[in-house]
């Protein structure tokens, strides 16, 4: 199927791994061109100019810093996609996280989603073009004590791209967001090993903690970015405000 996205700029956030790597690979096979935003994206874009013929521009920036984000912006005005992906909040109960970690962490994730948002929203207002797609997390629905500024950064940004997107759509552009559960990536492994540490005192028991899961199996980073792909394009040009749960049933079980 055709997702009519050639010759697209797409912008995708903590694209150098994960599943930001996986919709910017995911983008590029449409024949997109596409800007890497990351700390380290070079290897990564060197990679995806290899395979695909599109243009691939790395951008090494540190998103939890507003000035970073003001450079992205500045540098890719007139994108068509924005990709919100960057983020790592860490695991921990109420107790067990410090203040600092979790501003540090909102600073990346909520604050740079909202920030972003804002900046690119206003630009396809304008012109009366565009998508954004936020990749949040089923944490934001299925609340975690024990993930609880994750759960709640998630929550907030949940209600964000569903009051953005609700509005937005007015003047032809389109917010939306997917709620990965959990998903084959590092960071999965990360977040395993926190909370074995904790369950257990033993992070290395971090695979018992992967127990359980719908279907058997965790999500592929390119099951996330496929429907990224799907939702940004003109085959999925009526979503808008919407938040995906992808979490294989989990919340129901």
């Amino acid at each position: 199927m055709d997702m009519e996205l050639t010759g697209k700029r797409v912008v995708i956030t903590g694209a150098s791994k994960g599943i930001g790597y996986a919709c910017a690979e995911a983008f590029a096979a449409e024949g997109c061109d596409v800007v890497l935003a990351a700390r380290t994206p070079d290897e990564a874009a060197a990679t995806l100019r290899q395979k695909y013929q599109v243009r691939v521009e790395a951008m090494a920036l540190d998103l939890s810093k507003s000035a970073d984000r003001v450079k992205l912006h500045a540098a890719t005005l007139g994108a068509d996609i924005l990709v919100n992906n960057a983020g790592a909040i860490p695991s921990g109960s109420l107790a067990a996280i410090d203040m600092e970690t979790w501003e540090q962490a909102w600073a990346l994730k909520v604050f740079g989603y909202f920030h972003l948002t804002k900046m690119f929203v206003a630009d396809m207002r304008a012109r009366k073009s565009g998508v954004i797609v936020n990749v949040v997390g089923m944490a934001g629905r299925a609340w975690k004590h024990n993930y609880i500024a994750g759960t709640a950064g998630n929550a907030a940004l949940i209600a964000f791209t569903s009051a953005v997107g609700g509005e937005a759509q007015a003047d032809d552009v389109r917010v939306f967001g997917i709620n990965p559960a959990a998903t084959k990536t590092g960071r999965m492994e990360t977040q395993a090993r926190q909370r074995a540490q904790v369950a257990f005192g033993d992070a290395e028991r971090w695979e018992e903690m992967l127990t359980g899961m719908p279907l058997g199996r965790p999500i592929e980073p390119k099951e996330i970015a496929e429907l990224a792909v799907f939702g940004a394009s003109p085959r999925g040009g009526y979503l808008a405000g919407t938040v995906i749960d992808v979490d294989g049933g989990g919340q129901f079980k």
